[in-house]
């Protein structure tokens, strides 16, 4: 690891994933309105990483997508 490293701000991997999915709505393959699990259909092995995060930060996967990209900052509770 190169020394500076550390102290840059390292974007949040649901930072991400939520560019990924925002992704996934402008081409159309889902909707905003869709739910989050819908989103597993096109994640397939990687989709239990995400799920987990998701639950995390306390979403459903009955939640409609249009929840997650109105995240403006993910922030763990430390």
């Amino acid at each position: 690891m190169t020394e500076g490293v550390m102290n840059q701000q390292v974007a949040h991997p649901m930072e991400k994933f939520q560019r990924q999915v925002r992704s996934l709505v402008q081409s159309k393959a889902v909707k905003p309105t869709d739910h989050l699990w819908k989103i597993a259909l096109l994640y397939g092995d990687e989709w239990s990483y995400w799920k987990k995060e998701l639950q995390e930060f306390d979403f459903s996967m009955q939640d409609p997508i249009s929840d997650l990209l109105a995240v403006e900052t993910w922030e763990e509770d430390t």
